[in-house]
């Protein structure tokens, strides 16, 4: 079984802005992925952009630069 760690859980309001998130994110090498939403957050699209929490500024300014709408974001331990 995995170590639960501390990640930061961005949440997305369409289902199509998580798959922008995800192709935004490989093709530029930005850490993560997408993982379903977990039980501890209600949002409306049932897909999570999860990464290491040191990379929240990369991440941000990665959905800023892709025009990708964010629900909110998190830091969990999953």
């Amino acid at each position: 079984m995995r170590e639960k760690q501390l990640r930061l859980v961005v949440t997305f309001s369409t289902t199509t802005a998580a798959m922008e998130m995800e192709r935004y994110c490989l093709a530029n090498g930005i850490p993560g992925r997408l993982i379903p939403t977990p039980r501890q957050i209600t949002a409306d699209c049932g897909l999570a952009w999860c990464a290491p929490p040191e990379v929240e500024s990369t991440v941000l300014c990665a959905a800023l630069a892709g025009n990708i709408e964010l629900a909110a974001t998190y830091q969990l331990v999953i």
